[in-house]
């Protein structure tokens, strides 16, 4: 039984990383050609590694722990596979964080959609997204308050807005989040 030893840790990792795909729908198998451009880059330079390690007796395998089962270049199955189960648990890990923590981006979320083509006069525009489905704003979008800087949208607007001003407490909460402002001008009496 031993020999099967290297298989049934790979068949651990994947049923320890099942439920992930099941319970919180990170549906990593269900994207299946996201998952391949995923695992190719990996099989292509560690398979490549360690062929290379093998060929140059550098790199062996105990026979007692595999099946014997070997692919060209004398790589064991087990080795391959290997590099097939561990990075699909990673990205199911991955997945499961970022199904839990909506906030978490890791840099390939969908850009957000293009607002349509706007309403005539008197008619109700499209319905929007519901509230759980807007992103919350950055905190470092808040940070610039502090720092001094303006934003495009405030500079483009002209109105006198400064963020120096923003910073010390003065006029605070008249910038809207839609770039109007609100209460008096800016330096009126």
């Amino acid at each position: 039984m031993r020999h099967l030893g290297y298989l049934a840790v790979l068949a651990a990792c994947l049923l320890g990383t099942a439920p992930l795909e099941v319970f919180l729908r990170t549906r990593v198998y269900a994207r299946w050609r996201r998952l391949v451009r995923t695992l190719v880059p990996v099989l292509v330079v560690f398979v490549g590694w360690d062929l290379y390690a093998i060929a140059r007796g550098q790199w062996t395998f105990d026979a007692r722990g595999i099946t014997g089962v070997r692919l060209p270049g004398g790589i064991p199955l087990e080795e391959v596979l290997f590099f097939v189960v561990v990075p699909i648990c990673a990205v199911l890990t991955l997945e499961a964080v970022r199904a839990r923590r909506r906030d978490w981006s890791v840099g390939d979320e969908p850009p957000p959609p293009e607002p349509g083509p706007p309403s005539p006069p008197g008619l109700p525009g499209p319905p929007g997204p519901p509230e759980s489905a807007v992103a919350p704003r950055p905190p470092s979008h808040d940070r610039r308050v502090c720092t001094g800087i303006r934003t495009d949208r405030e500079s483009e607007l002209g109105s006198g807005y400064t963020s120096g001003d923003h910073a010390t407490g003065r006029d605070r909460d008249r910038w809207s989040r839609g770039g109007r402002w609100r209460g008096r001008e800016p330096g009126a009496g």
